[in-house]
């Protein structure tokens, strides 16, 4: 039998706000060692550009972006243990937070040519 996707039965909100938690932990200047297990602390959300921002290679939309300003699912991610909140500066992501596969990876962060601004 496959693994239950989604095993948390995390909502689409806080889905793609792990995802995007997940897409600043591979970024450069992004994230560091949170000096447990593994754990990275991400933080230092670039800045909005109307409907959308950069993410790295990727650009994102702001609508998919509005769980990174909402304590209550940061809240929920970290009871489910993939998170240690410092809402709303930073989270420490959990080894089990940066292996949690959400599936939304290529839903959220697109990656086609977009000019810098």
């Amino acid at each position: 039998m496959s693994p239950k996707k989604n095993p948390l039965n995390l909502n689409p909100l806080q889905l793609r706000t792990l995802t995007l938690l997940q897409a600043l932990a591979r970024i450069p200047g992004h994230a560091r060692p949170a000096g447990e297990d593994g754990a990275l602390l991400v933080g230092n959300v670039p800045p909005m550009q109307g409907d959308h921002f950069h993410l790295g290679d990727a650009v994102v939309a702001t609508r998919d972006a509005t769980g990174l300003y909402n304590p209550a699912v940061w809240v929920v991610l970290e009871r489910k243990g993939l998170i240690k909140s410092f809402f709303p500066d930073a989270a420490a992501l959990t080894p089990s937070g940066l292996a949690y596969e959400t599936g939304l990876a290529e839903t959220v962060l697109h990656r086609a040519d977009h000019a810098a601004h």
